[in-house]
């Protein structure tokens, strides 16, 4: 069996983006039944020098829809930390960005694994084959940040787990 760029990236940010939509759903339900302000919760920290909840989001979607984008493009740089969005515009980018994925092809994804791009923050750079930025930089920043703003909400006591945050895993259909 061999396992394409496609298979390994795009179908896998497509899953756990799945995921992630239910887990933001299940945290709003959990928050308003419980008075819990939306407003907290996108300006919630683990730790006082990590990023906010709003920041993981927003992330997660520039790794895997903004990493494809920027292996056609060639160059990648991380997402702004400055960001302002609410509950419900993480919410709609989440969704936007599992849709943008799925529109694309096996074979758009599977064509980018030779190109270049160069990772660019500030002054720093380093270049990559498409596919090993792909595999090795986004994807491990990708679940990074997914974990993270699942680990937000559970402290939270939003009742989430692996299934929610897995999405629908691909399985042997007869």
């Amino acid at each position: 069996m061999s396992i394409t760029l496609y298979d390994a990236t795009a179908l896998t940010f497509v899953q756990i983006l799945g995921g992630a939509e239910r887990v933001l759903q299940k945290g709003r339900e959990h928050c308003e039944a419980n008075g819990i302000d939306l407003d907290d919760i996108v300006g919630m920290r683990l730790i006082e020098d990590m990023h906010p909840f709003r920041y993981q989001v927003v992330a997660m979607t520039h790794h895997s829809v903004g990493a494809i984008r920027a292996v056609q493009a060639g160059t990648f740089s991380p997402p702004p930390s400055d960001t302002d969005q609410d509950y419900g515009a993480l919410q709609q980018l989440v969704a936007e960005t599992r849709e943008a994925i799925s529109a694309y092809s096996s074979d758009a994804i599977n064509g980018l694994a030779e190109n270049r791009v160069e990772f660019r923050s500030g002054s720093f750079s380093l270049p990559y084959r498409g596919a090993d930025f792909l595999l090795s930089f986004s994807l491990m920043n990708f679940y990074f940040h997914a974990t993270t703003a699942y680990d937000l909400l559970r402290m939270q006591g939003v009742q989430i787990g692996k299934r929610d945050f897995a999405g629908r895993v691909r399985f042997l259909k007869d």
